[in-house]
């Protein structure tokens, strides 16, 4: 499968602005192809960016303004093939089962235990997923960015963000390892970065995309953490900006996989 991605981003800052990125596809040496460019200027020339690692192969690029700055920022890639799996380590297998800023599994354990009793493995991630569907309406510009899992149940309503953190916490009440993560999602409309979960079960990290709106097999990493705190596209190090423009693409090379929301998907 050949993806192809892009973002074009145009924002302004204020003066002593230092700004962290991430847009670029997560690096994993399982594509048998991966070209990408990024480039990204203001005031007429090109601002001087350092790449730095992330988690699960996620990058940050960071930029800093002394003077008010208008940005823009322009990424495309094209990826062929499957990614590697990732190997579950000791510390994410712990990290990833605390309660968290936007995943509060601590407060929803009562209701992970009253809603899935008896339920395990894969087949625990596919009714948790249905219950978060069925529970949550899907409705852009519904939630704050404060608004955590606790929130979210308590509107029933929200973005993919949401869904995907509600979907986090009920797995971590019931002790399963699962963190959000950012994505490029062919299919999905409209189009934009999207927020999956990932749940740990049977040996292997495994997608939960609660809102149903794409493929699970087409969709391309960018970052991974604990919630949306760690995997926001775009965020301040210090100063402020305003975002005035946001483009994202994603797509495939053919037709789209037909999506089984039963079936055990990894995130490749």
């Amino acid at each position: 499968m050949e993806r192809s991605v892009s973002a074009r981003l145009v924002f302004k800052t204020v003066a002593n602005t230092k700004v962290a990125m991430a847009i670029a596809v997560a690096r994993n040496s399982g594509y048998s192809s991966f070209e990408e460019s990024l480039s990204v200027t203001a005031g007429g020339g090109p601002v001087p960016l350092t790449e730095v690692s992330d988690h699960h192969g996620g990058r940050f690029h960071y930029m800093e303004f002394a003077e008010p700055a208008e940005v823009t920022v322009e990424y495309s890639a094209t990826v062929g093939g499957r990614g590697e799996p990732e190997e579950a380590e000791l510390a994410d297998r712990i990290r990833y089962v605390r309660p968290s800023r936007y995943a509060e599994s601590d407060r929803l354990l009562p209701t992970a235990y009253a809603e899935f009793e008896g339920v395990h493995g894969g087949g625990l991630l596919h009714a948790v997923r249905n219950w978060v569907n069925g529970e949550l309406r899907y409705l852009s510009g519904s939630s704050r960015g404060t608004d955590g899992a606790v929130e979210t149940l308590l509107s029933r309503r929200g973005v993919c963000r949401d869904f995907a953190h509600l979907a986090i916490a009920l797995l971590r009440s019931k002790d399963i390892p699962a963190r959000l993560a950012a994505v490029y999602a062919p299919g999905l409309s409209p189009m934009d970065f999207h927020a999956v979960a990932e749940a740990y079960v049977e040996g292997a990290w495994y997608i939960i995309d609660p809102t149903g709106l794409a493929p699970r097999e087409s969709m391309l990493r960018i970052t991974a953490g604990r919630d949306s705190a760690d995997t926001a596209f775009l965020s301040t190090v210090g100063g402020s900006l305003i975002l005035n423009q946001l483009q994202v693409t994603a797509v495939v090379n053919g037709a789209l996989p037909v999506e089984d929301p039963a079936r055990l998907v990894e995130l490749g």
